[in-house]
C-alpha cells in the first residue's frame, strides 16, 4: 500500500473519532445539568416565591463590598414612600464630602462643596456609578448622620429576617476609607460590611418587590450626573450584563462578551476583602430570577459566573401549573357541616399554583391539607352557615424526594388557601330539633340492640 492509501485510512479514522467525541460532547452536554461556580458563596433563586434553585456556602458571611448600597436605597425609598424625603430635596455638600467625593482611589461623583445637589441625582450617581461620597449624602439626609444611618441598616436588615450580617457604613467601603476624609466611623477602623449569600439575595428581593422602580434605575448604562456644569460627569453603570452597551460597544469593546437578555440590575461590589462580587436579576417571558456570586477573582470573572447561574436557572427550569385552579384533595372533597341544611359542603382551592420547577420534575410533589382551627371542631366539622369563597383551611405543598433546598426564609413555603365551594345556610330550629330528637332515638335504639344482642 502506498503512503496516500494509508494517508487516507488516518484521515478517515481522525475524522471518525472527531464525530463520535463531537456527538458525545453534545450528549453530554444535553444532559449536564450540575452547576459549580467559581464563586466563594452563591446563590439563585426564584424571584417570585424566594425559592432557593441552587446554592454554593450561602450561610457563610462574606466581604460585600458596594452591594451594601442595596440596603441604602431600600432605606432611601421607603423614606421618599413615606414623606420623609422628597426626590428634589437638596443637600448641601459638607467640606468632608466633597473631599472624599474628590478621591480618585474610589468611585465617586464630584460634589462641590456648599453646592446642593438634589436627592434624585444623588440617588442616580449612587445606583449607576456607585458613588461612595453621594451615597454617604443620602444616608446623612435619610438617618441625620453616618452613624445613626448605620443604627437604621442594621435594623431593618432584622426586620427583613436576614439572619448572617453586619453594617458598619452606608457604602460597603473599608472603614480606612473613610477616615482619610471623616474624624471617625462605626466599628472598628478597618472593618467593612458583610452579608451571607442568602442574606444578599433576600435583601434584594425585599429591594424588587418592594420598590420595582429600582430597576428602572439599575438598568441605565450610561447617564450624565451634574449635566451643563464644570463638574459635569458621565456615569457608566459598572454593570457590564446590561442590554444598554450593546450600543456603546464602539467605546467599550470589553462590555459586548458580557450583555446578557433580560438582565436588569441589581449591584456590584468589589474591595481587596470582599472580591468582585455582584447581585444580578434577569427577566424572561415573565420569569425572573435573582442571582448573587461573592468573592470572584476579578471583575471579568463575576459576570461570567452570573451568567453561568442564570443560563442554569434559564436553561434548567421553567415555570409549571403544580396544581388547578379548584383542586380538590383526595379523600377531603368535601367535609362535614353540622347545624346547616346540608350535612358536607364541597371544598377546593382558591387558586392555581404555579411554580418554578427542574424540567422533568413538575410531579415531584405532595400535599397537605391544614384545617383552620377556629372554623372547625375537634371532629374536623364545619359549622354552618357557610359562606362561597370562605377560607376553611390551606394546602401545603412540599416536594416528595429530599434535595429541596427551601426558601430565603425560614418561614417560606408554598401554599394556597382552601375555601368553600358552596353556600350551606343554617338549618331552623325545627329542623335541628327533629335532627336532636332522632339523634336520640337513634342512639337509644342503638343502645337497646346491643344490649339485646349481648343477651344471645
Amino acid at each position: 500500500m502506498n503512503k496516500l492509501f494509508y494517508r487516507k485510512i488516518i484521515a478517515s479514522s481522525l475524522a471518525m473519532i472527531m464525530f463520535f467525541s463531537l456527538f458525545a460532547g453534545i450528549n453530554k452536554a444535553g444532559a449536564e445539568t450540575a452547576l459549580d461556580v467559581n464563586a466563594s458563596g452563591a446563590i439563585l433563586v426564584d424571584a417570585d416565591t424566594g425559592m432557593i434553585l441552587y446554592e454554593k456556602n450561602s450561610d457563610t458571611a462574606l466581604g460585600i463590598a458596594s452591594m451594601t448600597k442595596m440596603m441604602t436605597e431600600y432605606l432611601l425609598l421607603e423614606a421618599v414612600k413615606e414623606g420623609k424625603v422628597k426626590w428634589n430635596q437638596e443637600y448641601l455638600v459638607s467640606p468632608e464630602i466633597s473631599k472624599m467625593s474628590h478621591d480618585d482611589s474610589l468611585s465617586n461623583v464630584y460634589l462641590r462643596v456648599e453646592s446642593k445637589y438634589k436627592v434624585e441625582d444623588l440617588y442616580a450617581a449612587m445606583a449607576i456609578e456607585s458613588a461612595n461620597a453621594a451615597t454617604m449624602a443620602i444616608a446623612e439626609i435619610v438617618g441625620g448622620s453616618e452613624a445613626k444611618f448605620v443604627e437604621m441598616m442594621n435594623k431593618k436588615a432584622a426586620e427583613l429576617g436576614l439572619e448572617k450580617y453586619k453594617f458598619v457604613n452606608s457604602t460597603g467601603l473599608n472603614n480606612r476609607d473613610i477616615l482619610k476624609h471623616l474624624p471617625e466611623v462605626v466599628g472598628d477602623p478597618d472593618e467593612e460590611n458583610i452579608m451571607s449569600a442568602r442574606d444578599v439575595a433576600n435583601l434584594a428581593s425585599h429591594l424588587i418587590h418592594d420598590f420595582p422602580e429600582v430597576l428602572k434605575t439599575s438598568s441605565i448604562p450610561e447617564k450624565i450626573f451634574a449635566k451643563g456644569t464644570e463638574d459635569e460627569f458621565v456615569m457608566d453603570n459598572w454593570n457590564w450584563m446590561l442590554e444598554g452597551y450593546e450600543e456603546l460597544a464602539s467605546d467599550y469593546p470589553n462590555y459586548q462578551q458580557f450583555v446578557y437578555d433580560g438582565l436588569d440590575g441589581l449591584k456590584t461590589g468589589s474591595t481587596p476583602f470582599a472580591g468582585y462580587n455582584f447581585t444580578g436579576t434577569a427577566i424572561r417571558d415573565g420569569q425572573r430570577y435573582i442571582s448573587v456570586v461573592m468573592n470572584t477573582s476579578s471583575q471579568s470573572e463575576r459576570f461570567r459566573e452570573t451568567r453561568k447561574v442564570l443560563d442554569y436557572a434559564f436553561n434548567n427550569f421553567k415555570k409549571e401549573e403544580i396544581l388547578p385552579k379548584q383542586y380538590q384533595v383526595k379523600g377531603k372533597k368535601t367535609l362535614p357541616v353540622i347545624k346547616g341544611k346540608e350535612d358536607q359542603v364541597k371544598v377546593y382551592t382558591k387558586e392555581a399554583v404555579n411554580l418554578v420547577v427542574k424540567n422533568g420534575e413538575k410531579d415531584n410533589f405532595k400535599t397537605t391539607l391544614t384545617l383552620d382551627k377556629k372554623k372547625v371542631n375537634n371532629q374536623g366539622e364545619l359549622t354552618a352557615p357557610i359562606k362561597k369563597g370562605q377560607k376553611v383551611g390551606i394546602l401545603t405543598l412540599q416536594p416528595k424526594e429530599a434535595g429541596n433546598l427551601g426558601f430565603l426564609t425560614k418561614e417560606g413555603q408554598i401554599t394556597v388557601d382552601v375555601i368553600a365551594a358552596e353556600d350551606v345556610d343554617k338549618a331552623n330550629w325545627f329542623v335541628l330539633m327533629m335532627r336532636g330528637i332522632g339523634g336520640f332515638f337513634g342512639d337509644l335504639w342503638g343502645g337497646i340492640s346491643s344490649t339485646v344482642k349481648g343477651w344471645f
